[in-house]
């Protein structure tokens, strides 16, 4: 497994990425999930460029507070300007799995797609469990990239891809399992939805198109594909996307919890 190494190139990619239509969809799903109140105290682990952080800074009000934490320092800076001259919002760099933040501080936390990445996803969950208040809200977002439908005229080439791909997550298929792990841990009232991300165009704002780029650098030169194969995967997209045939499907993961007590 060779995991995206998020530095200040990739930044840039997902800064654009973050900002499509299919993504602000997402955070409007996250967002009604988690319910934040005004005045509470939220955690985002994995906040990347920091869009979670600014627009809950903007839900919990002046009273509220926002910790965000990431292992990317780039990240951290992207997030830092997003949210400058905000006075309840603070920043960390960690692990998912060892949170620098104190046991029972906060009313909700959130991790979008983060926990797919962690080797050890069930000691990131119990850290996510200890900083909770007792009846505080947990929501936790992946993809199931199993669920990946996506057409192509040379099904072998996109298999061979689509598999290279998987090699830069820990858990390609987590939320099969993220039930059981949050009830392993300690949480109650554990809910699952799943969400369709779907286009039938080559649009910039829709999440399949969006990702083209990222797997096209990626793909080339892991799991045997050579970087002629992987620009060549691309170009077909493109092609089908002019021509009208451009298909992508997959289903995204909201689960919610809460720490019982």
């Amino acid at each position: 497994m060779s995991q995206l190494v998020f530095d200040d190139s990739l930044s840039k990619q997902l800064e654009a990425l973050y900002r499509t239509r299919d993504m602000q969809r997402r955070r409007r799903l996250v967002r009604g999930a988690l319910a934040a109140r005004a005045g509470a105290r939220i955690l985002d682990v994995g906040c990347g460029p920091g869009f979670y952080v600014a627009e809950l800074l903007d839900e919990v009000g002046e009273e509220g507070s926002v910790v965000g934490i990431d292992r990317s320092p780039q990240m951290l800076a992207v997030a830092a300007r997003r949210c400058q001259g905000r006075g309840n919002v603070q920043f960390h760099e960690a692990d998912a799995t060892s949170l620098p933040v104190e046991d029972a501080g906060f009313d909700a936390a959130l991790s979008v797609q983060v926990l797919e990445y962690v080797a050890d996803a069930d000691a990131a969950l119990a850290e996510l469990h200890r900083v909770l208040r007792p009846g505080g809200r947990v929501v936790v977002w992946d993809v199931d990239w199993a669920t990946v439908s996506w057409y192509s005229r040379d099904r072998a080439r996109m298999a061979r891809v689509l598999r290279a791909w998987d090699d830069h997550l820990t858990h390609p298929s987590l939320p099969q399992t993220l039930a059981a792990r949050l009830r392993s841990v300690g949480f109650a009232e554990v809910q699952g939805e799943g969400h369709s991300f779907a286009a039938t165009e080559l649009s910039p704002d829709a999440y399949g198109s969006a990702i083209i780029p990222l797997i096209e650098d990626y793909a080339a030169g892991h799991d045997g594909i050579a970087e002629e194969e992987a620009r060549a995967w691309a170009a077909e997209q493109r092609e089908l996307g002019r021509r009208g045939e451009f298909y992508f499907a997959c289903i995204q993961f909201c689960f919610s919890a809460v720490r019982a007590g």
